[in-house]
Parts: C-alpha cells; sequence; structure tokens
C-alpha cells in the first residue's frame, strides 16, 4: 500500500465541492482501466464478477491482503472507541469480508436503537 499517495486524479474532497469534476474524472479513468462498462445501469456483469472488478479499483490494481485491510479499518476507529477497537480485534476476524459484515449489523442495530429510543 506504499503506492496509496499516486493517485491518477484528484481525490473527492470531503465536502463534495469537487464531485462532477471527480466524477468525471473517475469515469475517464475507469475506460483507461477497460471497467467502464462495469459502472453503467442495466449490465449484464454477474454480482461475483462485479465484486472482483470493486476488489480491483478499490485497490487500483495493488496486492493488498486481508489482514492489511482488517488493520486499516482497526485503524481508522476514533480514539474515543479504542475498546471497542480492541473487542472487534479479539474476534479474530480473518476475512475483510467479516468484519465489514458484521460492522453493517451492528449499524443497523445502532440506528434502530436511535429509533427506539
Amino acid at each position: 500500500m506504499a503506492n496509496i499517495t499516486k493517485l491518477e486524479f484528484e481525490a473527492l474532497d470531503l465536502t463534495g465541492k469537487n464531485y462532477l469534476s471527480w466524477i468525471l474524472d473517475a469515469e475517464v479513468h475507469l475506460v483507461y482501466m477497460n471497467l467502464g462498462y462495469t459502472i453503467k445501469e442495466g449490465n449484464e456483469m454477474s454480482q461475483q464478477d462485479r465484486a472482483k472488478t470493486s476488489f480491483t479499483l478499490i485497490l487500483c490494481g495493488e496486492k493488498v491482503t486481508d489482514q492489511d485491510m482488517l488493520e486499516k479499518t482497526f485503524s481508522t476507529f476514533h480514539a474515543s472507541n479504542v475498546l471497542l477497537q480492541q473487542q472487534y480485534r479479539e474476534r479474530g476476524f480473518r476475512r475483510y469480508s467479516e468484519l465489514i459484515s458484521c460492522l453493517l449489523v451492528a449499524e443497523q442495530n445502532n440506528e434502530l436503537l436511535m429509533k427506539n429510543h
């Protein structure tokens, strides 16, 4: 993940101010990588092929292990959630998809609790 700072185009601003230029740049970049068809509505790709293409896009063609992605996700937890971070680490996830599934369920449960409160 050493080449992560080497961008093909400007990153999307957190405020979304450069969204239009970013989406155009992203589309051009996908076409250049022969992946443009993946973002077209109604394409006939299987779910497995779509996931494989997104994985290539997210990682920009670089080899990154599940352990790298798990560690990156754990490191993004807010400082006030250190205990929560440790709890997720202790669960011993081996695959990134397992962690993300667990986090999505926790997020849905939290939203439900907030609505009921």
